[in-house]
């Protein structure tokens, strides 16, 4: 019963963050849909549990820092931590819908926020959802993460 309530919550509160998204998207640039692009392909392949294609994604000089973090990870740092969470959960559901994108040259900012239905290592179901503020740079024709801010703001 309280899987059942919390999937109708996070599809509530998903759809409803989906409204401004959508009308927004229509007034992005070439540039900004492109890196809008570039973070829904990442989070699909992350979503999957390829650590390699999502580590294709991050520049070398990559720091991000989690919300639950003590201080900013390096991207080996951020393996570690994947590789375990790719082994004990499982992505059922999720969204991203983005809130700013700003493009300046080989840069660009991103605000959005995520939600999504989990399955964790003893297979009970979670949901989770947040924001993350994920900085790009422009190596040839490629986007890739070379820091981020966020993570989980929902309480489970």
């Amino acid at each position: 019963m309280r899987s059942s309530r919390t999937r109708l919550v996070v599809a509530a509160v998903l759809s409803l963050l989906l409204i401004p998204a959508v009308s927004s998207a229509q007034e992005w640039s070439t540039a900004q849909k492109e890196v809008w692009k570039t973070v829904e392909a990442y989070w699909a392949i992350s979503e999957a549990g390829d650590l390699a294609g999502f580590l294709s994604y991050f520049h070398p000089e990559y720091i991000g820092w989690d919300y639950s973090a003590a201080l900013p990870l390096s991207v080996e740092s951020q393996k570690k931590f994947m590789e375990y969470n790719f082994k004990t959960t499982k992505s059922l559901v999720y969204g991203i819908w983005p809130a700013a994108i700003i493009v300046h040259g080989n840069f660009a900012i991103v605000h959005y926020f995520y939600g999504g239905i989990y399955k964790d290592a003893e297979g009970k179901e979670k949901s989770s959802s947040g924001r993350w503020t994920d900085i790009l740079i422009k190596q040839g024709d490629k986007w890739v993460l070379i820091a981020d801010h966020g993570g989980q703001t929902s309480k489970n």
